[in-house]
């Protein structure tokens, strides 16, 4: 059997390893660093998109209001184009000003807007937890989103599962 001698690392070697292990943590950290850079401007971005949102539907929302407008149609799109923006505070004021006045005219079609902006955007549900109370407070603006009852909600989530 032959003998397998190992080479006892000296000083540079030790040195040369620790340079490449630097190097490679750099290269990471840069990686990290553009990364958490681009996710900013992303976020940058669709704010400004989310400010866009809201002039655009802000003038279609005062305009279905002042004509009383009854088109279901209408007010659902406008009500599903601006669901993808109620992170927004605007566009959730708008959200909620146009399922007041929708209710009006199709409460169980209102109902189920609630409900999309509860499952799209309630902490509690989609695991942002709980900081300070926050999961509680938008689970009371969903409730109140349209001011319909809770128990109308309920009752009819239990109709339609």
């Amino acid at each position: 059997m032959g003998h397998i001698t190992r080479h006892k690392p000296d000083k540079q070697d030790i040195r040369n390893q620790v340079q490449e292990s630097d190097k490679m943590k750099s290269e990471t950290e840069s990686r990290k660093d553009d990364l958490v850079q681009r996710i900013g401007e992303s976020a940058k971005e669709v704010q400004k998109l989310a400010r866009v949102a809201v002039q655009q539907y802000s003038a279609e929302v005062e305009t279905i209001l002042k004509t009383q407008s009854r088109d279901s149609m209408r007010i659902e799109r406008c009500l599903d184009g601006m669901l993808d923006f109620c992170f927004d505070d605007g566009a959730l004021v708008l959200y909620k000003k146009l399922c007041r006045y929708y209710y009006d005219i199709d409460p169980e079609a209102t109902v189920s807007y609630v409900n999309a902006y509860r499952e799209m955007w309630d902490e509690e549900k989609t695991g942002k937890g709980h900081l300070d109370g926050e999961s509680d407070k938008r689970e009371i603006a969903a409730t109140r989103l349209c001011e319909v009852p809770s128990e109308t909600v309920n009752q009819e989530a239990e109709k339609n599962p």
